[in-house]
């Protein structure tokens, strides 16, 4: 007689089958540039692991795309910029990069409040912007998202919303919120996550902050600063990953992205 052989059954809550995952995916990496070791933190892992269902060998194959797209990117080198669909891409990129860098240590993901206020089909994204957007969150930026807000849109953007609703993946919709200003339920789950007391007064909120372009530039200079000194190189040796395998990573001069913001 054969015995049944049971099958495994991976358990998210079980610190130690999830740290074998981690370590196993670690392991599947080899030398790494000083870069790329800082980006593959364990935080970082987690992340991957969470975004296909702990499955190593589609984590790994996620994070390989991952390094592969920031050393042709190079994400850690943009700079207050932008214009153009291209700069529209890379300003993103700017603002996510900088806002993970100022999250509170410990804390992964990030809370999106983004003002749909007078918007029109006039402003609205082109397709391909916004498929190429949704790529680089969804496929770059993995369990980055904790809960986006998407405040007063309009009737006709429902239109606009079913057309990109088609790039996102299940876990991304769960996370979209519609809240209006006028709708007290909505606005009691944005006040959830955003204190009143923090929230400006255009968005609900009792903050009576004033937007300073000025002020903001100033502000994004300086995180300019912090992003440099992050990510500085080292004098380790570097290797990249390319079409699935290590190599010799050859670095360029650092690009400062500099165009007139808008």
């Amino acid at each position: 007689m054969f015995r049944r052989k049971h099958a495994y059954h991976f358990n998210s809550s079980d610190a130690e089958q999830r740290q074998a995952k981690i370590n196993e995916l670690k392991s599947a990496f080899g030398p790494l540039s000083a870069r790329g070791e800082k980006y593959c933190s364990e935080a970082c892992l987690i992340r991957y692991l969470e975004a296909r269902n702990w499955n190593v060998t589609k984590s790994k194959k996620m994070l390989e795309e991952s390094l592969k797209w920031r050393v042709a990117y190079r994400p850690e080198d943009i700079r207050w910029n932008t214009t153009s669909h291209d700069g529209q891409i890379r300003f993103l990129v700017y603002v996510l990069e900088n806002a993970i860098l100022s999250l509170p240590e410990g804390q992964e993901k990030m809370v999106w409040l983004i003002d749909f206020t007078g918007w029109t089909m006039a402003h609205a994204t082109p397709i391909k912007t916004a498929r190429e957007s949704t790529s680089i969150l969804q496929n770059y930026y993995p369990e980055r998202l904790g809960i986006a807000f998407l405040f007063n849109p309009p009737k006709v953007f429902e239109a606009f919303y079913k057309a990109v609703k088609y790039f996102l993946d299940p876990r991304s919709i769960e996370k979209l919120n519609f809240v209006y200003l006028k709708d007290e339920e909505s606005m009691k789950v944005l006040y959830r996550c955003i204190d009143p007391e923090v929230l400006p007064v255009d968005f609900g909120g009792r903050n009576n902050v004033v937007y300073n372009h000025e002020e903001y530039t100033k502000l994004m200079l300086e995180d300019d600063n912090k992003t440099s000194s992050f990510w500085a190189d080292d004098a380790k040796p570097a290797n990249r990953v390319a079409n699935g395998t290590l190599v010799a990573d050859v670095r360029p001069q650092s690009s400062l992205i500099a165009a007139k913001a808008s």
